[in-house]
């Protein structure tokens, strides 16, 4: 972040209540007081500020309640950038004190953005895609972690009254739309065995473009493996059909929103240039292009490394004490959108792979060695987006 700034006003934003603390250059106060969530006193402070000169308004939190204070202070002509809530902790460590109010709040947010500007984060790019995407990638994070609620709840219930039954659909084959199917309209064990194996086979082939026989199989070879009735097994099946139904419906809705965004990444000609690499699918571009957009607040790929997590960090005190040991920090979407990328193409491209077990043969572990991939990938990455190119595909001769 540039400092060629003259006022650096800090803004610890709330629900119905901001507070804001304008600071000039040289650390002298020029407003120091609460006002309310209003575009109108909102607008009359930023003018008043632009008056000693060019405003960074800096905030805690830029989307929900920080998103209007985002939204005037660029409309009056502000710069506007973003403070991390653990810098902000840190930062709070180095003032005398432990109070929590939102005037301490707001100073060291200003403080820290005059005194330490490495520490501040652009705000998403005013962009209407980007926005739009970070709306529908929130939603589909909701939708994923009530999913697998919904998941692991079924598979607790399937565990209670019948375990073999449970153990017959290992990993995703309980979420597969068949198996959801049979247990929304047979309710569990007890439905599915009075139906009998013949009718519910023939069922499952009316509703299933695939040969369902193996499945069917393997819920009656469950079957014989329990003889006995769980206490509750009846209330338990009232349950099975509703969650099932929940499962299939929260599916559905990750589908439309996948589409959404698919759609609107079209619209973005970056995502082209991340979807070229191999590995790097629709949900991995959304969240590269969401957390760094075109990278350019980074000034070489080694700060955007450090910035995700994926560079070594070195410990050393005199002579007794050296090495390269990996990061616990940065932005964990970004570090998990480029190891998950990362991962997949030691999988599927022969240039990854290559490197991946070429580091794997010197000693290294898995996660490990899929870190190290996705470091140099990123270094692939800064200059695409930097430059606006398309992935070039190499052999691992040439490499």
């Amino acid at each position: 972040m540039d400092q060629g700034f003259d006022v650096y006003c800090g803004l610890d934003v709330g629900k119905s209540e901001h507070h804001a603390t304008a600071l000039s250059r040289a650390g002298e106060r020029l407003f120091d007081k609460p006002l309310p969530q209003d575009e109108a006193r909102l607008r009359e402070l930023f003018t008043t500020l632009q008056q000693h000169g060019n405003v960074l308004m800096v905030v805690d939190q830029p989307n929900t309640i920080g998103a209007l204070p985002v939204a005037v202070a660029r409309d009056c002509g502000c710069e506007v950038a973003y403070l991390p809530g653990l810098a902000m902790r840190k930062a709070a460590n180095l003032y005398p004190g432990n109070s929590k109010t939102g005037a301490r709040d707001a100073f060291i947010i200003a403080e820290t953005a005059r005194a330490m500007p490495h520490t501040l984060r652009a705000v998403d790019r005013d962009s209407e895609v980007l926005s739009a995407l970070k709306v529908l990638s929130g939603f589909d994070a909701d939708l994923t972690h009530e999913c697998t609620r919904a998941i692991n709840r079924l598979r607790s219930l399937l565990l209670q009254i019948f375990p073999a039954l449970e153990r017959a659909f290992p990993g995703t084959v309980l979420t597969r739309p068949l198996v959801l199917e049979l247990l929304i309209k047979y309710a569990g064990p007890t439905g599915l065995r009075a139906a009998g194996r013949s009718n519910v086979l023939r069922w499952a082939r009316n509703h299933n473009r695939k040969d369902p026989a193996n499945i069917v199989d393997a819920i009656f070879t469950a079957f014989g493996e329990q003889t006995v009735t769980v206490a509750g097994t009846d209330a338990v099946e009232l349950v099975i059909p509703r969650v099932a139904a929940q499962i299939k419906e929260l599916k559905h809705q990750r589908t439309i929103v996948a589409d959404e965004v698919e759609k609107l990444l079209d619209d973005f000609p970056l995502s082209t240039v991340l979807m070229s690499m191999p590995g790097v699918g629709i949900k991995t571009a959304a969240t590269i292009l969401l957390t760094i957009g075109d990278a350019s607040s980074f000034k070489t790929s080694g700060h955007l490394a450090a910035y995700a997590g994926i560079a070594p960090v070195t410990r050393r005190s005199g002579t007794s004490i050296r090495g390269e040991f990996p990061a616990r920090s940065g932005n964990k979407q970004l570090k998990n959108a480029l190891f998950r990328s990362a991962w997949i193409a030691s999988c599927h491209d022969p240039l990854s792979k290559a490197y991946y077990e070429r580091k794997r043969e010197q000693g290294k572990k898995h996660n490990a060695a899929v870190i190290c991939l996705a470091r140099r990938r990123c270094d692939v990455i800064f200059a695409m987006l930097k430059n606006g190119t398309l992935y070039q595909e190499k052999t691992p001769q040439a490499a």
